[in-house]
């Protein structure tokens, strides 16, 4: 079972976790991870988010596919937040649940890195003084991260 969501909404992720699990006895782990905006030193007052409505859904399927083939997942919820997000709020939320932790810790991290490299989400900073900053790139520290993954898949 996959619930994949592009919203501009808050979500709870106890909420969405306690949806996924109930009335189920195959899942010995669930693996939460929340992503929040951060201030940036305090001089952010906002991040904008964008994405191609459907083009995203469609990418962030695809990969949770890939996770649900690597992984033997019993579901997965992943959400991901668009528009004017301030700093301290909810980005965007992955839970995945296994019969086994390493399963899911594995394929929480996987669809994290994915999702914060890859996903077809564009931010923007809105800076408190009033003036908008730049595009935000991802981090070549994250790109690295997400490279393992193609590494993984082919073998090596």
């Amino acid at each position: 079972m996959a619930v994949i969501r592009i919203q501009r909404e808050d979500f709870d992720a106890a909420s969405e976790a306690s949806a996924l699990t109930k009335g189920r006895t195959d899942i010995g782990a669930v693996v939460t991870f929340t992503g929040l905006c951060r201030a940036e030193g305090g001089k952010l007052a906002a991040l904008e988010l964008e994405h191609y409505p459907g083009m995203a859904e469609e990418e962030i399927a695809r990969v949770v596919a890939d996770a649900e083939q690597r992984w033997p997942l019993q579901g997965v919820v992943a959400i991901h937040r668009y528009g004017k997000i301030a700093p301290g709020e909810n980005i965007v939320l992955v839970v995945t649940a296994s019969s086994h932790r390493i399963a899911a810790l594995e394929a929480a991290e996987f669809l994290m890195d994915y999702l914060k490299t890859r996903a077809p989400f564009w931010k923007k900073e809105h800076l408190l003084d009033g003036s908008s900053g730049d595009w935000v790139e991802a981090k070549e520290v994250d790109d690295r991260a997400a490279e393992r993954w193609d590494v993984a898949q082919d073998g090596g």
